[in-house]
């Protein structure tokens, strides 16, 4: 098989779609909360009928110019009849105003929201858009585009483009993977794709859980056989990323818990060796992480099929450790699916940190199931009360494992 150079040519993806995307493979970190091992992709598609050429989504402003060469390997960028923009964020819509600038009859098709948004990110000014709303369509000659509302996946102006003859659907960020790979096609970069679109969906996706099932509503009634995200490969056969979205979205929690401490002196950390011993003995799998070491991103990847989490911290001044308190506020604002909770912890003078746990998590759905606060040093009767604690949750998980039909 010849190896193509990607970072510098288009690739087409189907008969007439062509990635003119871009790879960013130093890039460390997203959002300034998800780390990127693996870097990143910007993917923009260029779909060329007989009679027009359009762009679908664009990339980060710093690889304008990178975009453009790409898509004068294929046509003059100045020939652009139409910019598609999916979504509004700059990681995709960021060089807009410098392919407007190049393809000076090119008007901007957006959803009506996204109409707004370019005027205010970008200054397109109205004469220069069009807006489109679910199931309008745009005829390129002999290549069709059709238009799907897909609002808050993940902002609310968000669409995606389905390409009707060749079946190939671009839904900018939903499926999407943050992976630099030297092939653009998933089947050809291995099973780490899935690992990070699923790590990809927890940050980015799954606060949007009913969006999410209305889109997999929407897209199973497609005649899919291409899915070209905007970070990540491009699937030629979506059914696994499909699968794997309605299994987060949908499918049954998994009997897993995840554990989130911290401990100062030690006593906290005696407690989670029993409570995650308890745990596994009862046959439920316990995922674990410290709090001075973890990489939240990949506790808010465990989250999405976990039924419950337990959090381990030591009084802080009345409250929680501040490691372990900004996790808790992280995920009380993602809202995973999994929300029964547990919590343990120590105190040398003065308790506060279950209290001030079960006040963030409580008004936001979550079920506190049980606390418990130990005293001093982790003495035997204390891990006792903790391996308890541990079986209860265990208790709890399977009994939801065996309601679920």
């Amino acid at each position: 098989m010849t190896t193509i150079d990607i970072s510098s040519r288009a690739v087409e993806i189907a008969p007439g779609v062509f990635w003119v995307g871009v790879l960013h493979r130093d890039r460390a970190i997203f959002d300034s909360f998800m780390s990127l091992p693996y870097g990143t992709t910007y993917n923009a598609y260029l779909i060329r009928g007989k009679e027009k050429t359009a762009l679908v989504d664009t990339v980060s402003p710093e690889f304008g110019e990178l975009l453009l060469k790409k898509i004068a390997g294929l046509v003059k960028p100045e020939d652009i009849d139409y910019v598609v923009m999916n979504h509004a964020e700059p990681d995709h819509g960021g060089s807009i105003p410098r392919v407007l600038s190049v393809a000076k009859g090119a008007k901007l098709v957006a959803s009506q929201k996204g109409v707004g948004m370019a005027k205010l990110y970008y200054d397109v000014p109205g004469d220069r858009t069009i807006a489109v709303g679910e199931g309008d369509t745009l005829d390129l000659g002999g290549k069709t585009l059709k238009f799907i509302d897909a609002p808050w996946l993940h902002w609310p102006e968000t669409m995606f483009t389905y390409h009707l003859e060749e079946g190939v659907l671009l839904p900018c960020d939903f499926f999407g993977a943050h992976i630099a790979p030297d092939s653009i096609f998933e089947d050809e970069v291995g099973d780490i794709v899935l690992s990070e679109a699923k790590r990809y969906y927890a940050e980015i996706m799954m606060i949007f859980l009913n969006p999410i099932r209305k889109a997999l509503e929407k897209v199973d009634k497609l005649d899919i056989r291409v899915i070209g995200p905007s970070h990540g490969p491009v699937y030629r056969s979506p059914w696994r990323i499909l699968e794997a979205y309605k299994k987060w979205a949908i499918g049954p929690l998994e009997p897993k818990v995840v554990v989130i401490y911290v401990s100062m002196y030690g006593n906290t950390a005696i407690l989670e060796k029993a409570v995650v011993e308890a745990v596994e003995e009862e046959g439920v799998e316990a995922v674990v992480y410290n709090m001075v070491s973890a990489d939240i991103s990949h506790i808010v990847n465990d989250l999405v099929d976990a039924s419950a989490i337990i959090f381990g911290s030591p009084s802080f001044y009345g409250g929680a450790h501040p490691r372990l308190a900004s996790a808790v506020e992280l995920i009380r604002t993602i809202k995973p699916r999994g929300k029964m909770v547990a919590i343990f912890g120590s105190y040398g003078w003065g308790g506060g940190a279950a209290k001030e746990i079960k006040k963030r998590l409580e008004p936001a759905g979550f079920e506190i199931i049980e606390t418990l606060e130990i005293q001093g040093p982790a003495r035997e009767e204390a891990t006792e009360r903790a391996a308890a604690l541990g079986k209860t949750v265990a208790h709890r998980v399977k009994a939801l494992a065996t309601s679920v039909p």
